[in-house]
């Protein structure tokens, strides 16, 4: 990297960071009073989940369970429940999983370093991360859709990052991060917020970007997405998982055990119906008595 480079990437960083103080969104899990237990939650909910949808269901629950302690020891059905149409309901089971491995691990207090946080359920590369930096001001490497998104225009000169995280990616985003701690993670939650807000991934809002005069894409002329052939995509309707939130959502409004007859007047398909069911009793979502009813698990 030639000295140039160097500091254009400097200057993208503190640009960026400049744009963040006065831009920031004042979301809950960002406050003065925020809990590591808060910052955990709302990274689990936040996984391909927006915002205006999280806020509301991550107050209700912080208000039900505000420790790891006391999810764990909720009915796995109450948990389901309030989640409610978050999406990806298997989330709920992995954090209620992960509080009961941090009250028994770490005495009910989320643990302060990485390798503790990625040995608990559910907890992978980025959300461990994205604790240490959020929640403890502790330096990490953060990287999401977003950060992705911004590190590709910004500074690799490519409408969008690879479909997969790569390892030059993954370099690219170390080398970025400054040595501080406090620097790291205001970085980390400047570039994320730009992402979300700015440069996203449909329609950039360029003219309002922070950075647009130092952007590599920009500077190429814009050039379209090169791995557009790579990204596959699904539509929601008439899917297994709209099959699987139908269902979800009977049984969460349930208050008694479902026949599978009434389950059946709830999708066209009965073959994709029954898959559907099957996956979720797998997944530990559902549960079927003797009678062959389905419910929530206790």
């Amino acid at each position: 990297m030639t000295a140039r480079e160097a500091t254009r990437r400097t200057e993208v960083r503190s640009g960026v960071v400049q744009w963040f103080d006065g831009a920031a969104r004042e979301l809950p899990w960002r406050a003065p009073d925020r809990t590591p237990w808060g910052v955990l939650v709302s990274e689990v909910m936040l996984q391909q989940t927006p915002v205006v949808r999280v806020e509301p269901a991550w107050h209700a629950w912080l208000e039900q369970w505000p420790t790891p302690a006391d999810l764990a020891e909720a009915p796995t059905a109450d948990v389901l429940r309030a989640w409610g149409r978050l999406g990806y309901p298997r989330r709920a089971l992995r954090l209620q999983e992960c509080a009961k491995a941090i009250v028994e691990r770490h005495d009910g207090v989320v643990p302060r370093t990485e390798e503790e946080l990625r040995a608990l359920p559910g907890v992978g590369e980025y959300t461990a991360a994205a604790v240490l930096a959020f929640a403890y001001g502790k330096r990490s490497v953060v990287v999401d859709t977003n950060v992705r998104r911004v590190l590709a225009r910004a500074v690799g000169g490519t409408a969008l990052p690879a479909p997969s995280y790569t390892a030059a990616e993954r370099a690219l985003a170390t080398a970025l991060a400054p040595s501080g701690d406090t620097e790291a993670a205001r970085w980390a939650a400047a570039s994320m917020e730009l992402g979300a807000l700015v440069c996203t991934a449909k329609a950039p809002k360029c003219g309002a970007c922070p950075v647009a005069g130092l952007c590599a894409w920009r500077r190429a002329g814009s050039p379209p997405d090169a791995h557009a052939d790579r990204r596959r995509t699904q539509a929601w309707a008439g899917t297994d998982r709209q099959a699987r939130g139908r269902v979800m959502a009977e049984l969460r409004q349930a208050a008694e055990p479902v026949d599978r007859a009434l389950l059946a007047s709830l999708w066209h398909d009965p073959l994709q119906l029954d898959r559907a069911i099957s996956g979720l009793i797998e997944d530990g979502l559902a549960e079927q008595d003797e009678a062959n009813r389905l419910h929530l698990p206790k």
